[in-house]
């Protein structure tokens, strides 16, 4: 029997309410020997408090030593098999900004960069341009035509857009164009099976058109891609777990994500404070609530070591505001780490705590990545800790007689 199965055989319902709350990338590391990660460097009474009152561990995301991206990180905190459910970005970015995706449609997130005069990338995210420049460069984009198949191109924010190409038979099994390095020129698509091929010498098109018409838009000046994805199959978490499910998410592709597995994706705003007001806001309405924080990812994708300090803290400070509204378990996680010290995603487990009236209390005092090392969860896969929420919540049955 697989573990959806047995959800949906043992699932009770009652009146219970599950906040997990998710600070994108939040792991991190010492910049040196004997030093503090950025969680043990931030000042966060409030999640200390709730260490303290809950228990704490580790999560693995998708395997020890293998470092995840944001989609297959959230979907093992949804409880689903990242390694069964393999979905590109180019799906989440889509889905986010409610791109409507069909049976013909190849997917793609695009980022903006910045190349020099041998065609090098010397910033792979074009100085973060605002959301203004990456409506006006996408603009420009639009013109670009290819036969025999349709062209979407849409902005999300920043440096991220969405590209959909609409035809027959076109693949998704195609390398990124990212080379995740400056210093060299975007790699050229290749695909890995006949449809894929097709799909590669579109895409290979696409970027030769937009080098041309960005030549002189510096540094928004090329594109790469990355994410090839058709719309998959996935079972809904009301299907699962029976919850009532919303998104309290600012960046498009966690609403991708969200969208993807049913959630209602609501309206969040663009700070901290406005997700709290759409929290309480439809309180009533939903039995689980999925609050996502960007910038603990984006500092540390940025080698920004106090940013992402300051950015714990400020997530500390929004902590008494939501235990105001007595959440039956609150979970608070990431989705993995970002440790500034290597300014990428890397494969280090995630600090965790869940806060019940059902919580077998540990020792633990502080909510950090050496205090968690000693909680009571242990170091446990990501895939695990929704039935660990629905148990807390009073939500799964017994299972046997």
């Amino acid at each position: 029997m697989k573990t959806h199965e047995l959800i949906a055989e043992l699932r009770e319902k009652n009146d219970t309410k599950i906040v997990l709350m998710v600070m994108d990338g939040l792991g991190g590391l010492p910049l040196e020997v004997g030093g503090k990660t950025e969680l043990e460097t931030a000042r966060t009474p409030n999640l200390d408090r709730c260490a303290q009152q809950g228990t704490t561990g580790l999560s693995i995301p998708v395997l020890p030593g293998i470092t995840p991206g944001s989609g297959p990180g959230h979907l093992a905190l949804f409880g689903y098999d990242p390694l069964e459910h393999r979905i590109g970005r180019g799906i989440l970015e889509a889905l986010g900004i409610n791109f409507k995706v069909g049976s013909k449609d190849l997917a793609v997130r695009g980022n903006f960069c910045t190349i020099d005069n041998h065609g090098n990338i010397t910033d792979r995210r074009a100085g973060r341009p605002t959301n203004e420049r990456c409506v006006a460069m996408c603009e420009k984009l639009k013109k670009i035509r290819i036969p025999e198949v349709e062209v979407f191109v849409e902005p999300v924010r920043e440096h991220r857009f969405v590209v959909v190409f609409r035809g027959d038979n076109l693949g998704d099994q195609i390398n990124d164009t990212d080379p995740q390095a400056v210093g060299v020129p975007p790699l050229i698509a290749e695909g890995k099976d006949p449809h894929s091929v097709t799909s590669a010498k579109i895409i290979n098109e696409f970027v030769s058109q937009a080098k041309t018409i960005l030549q002189n838009d510096a540094p928004t000046n090329q594109v790469t891609l990355r994410g090839f994805a058709k719309y998959p199959k996935i079972e809904t978490m009301e299907q699962v777990y029976g919850l009532r499910s919303a998104a309290i998410a600012v960046y498009p592709m966690y609403k991708g994500l969200a969208r993807l597995v049913g959630m209602d994706v609501l309206d969040a705003g663009n700070t901290l404070q406005d997700q709290i007001t759409t929290l309480k806001k439809v309180w009533n309405q939903h039995d689980f609530f999925f609050f996502h924080f960007k910038y603990t990812d984006s500092t540390g994708e940025d080698g920004n070591f106090p940013a992402k300090v300051e950015m714990i803290e400020k997530f500390d400070k929004i902590i008494p505001e939501v235990l105001a509204l007595n959440p039956d378990v609150l979970i608070v996680t990431g989705d993995h780490s970002t440790p500034s010290k290597m300014k990428s995603h890397s494969w280090h487990p995630v600090p965790t705590l869940i806060r019940s009236d059902l919580c077998r209390p540990d020792r633990v005092a502080e909510f950090n990545e050496s205090a968690c090392l000693s909680g009571g969860l242990g170091q446990f896969s990501a895939q695990h800790l929704m039935l660990l929420a629905m148990a807390h919540a009073g939500r799964l049955g017994k299972y046997g007689a």
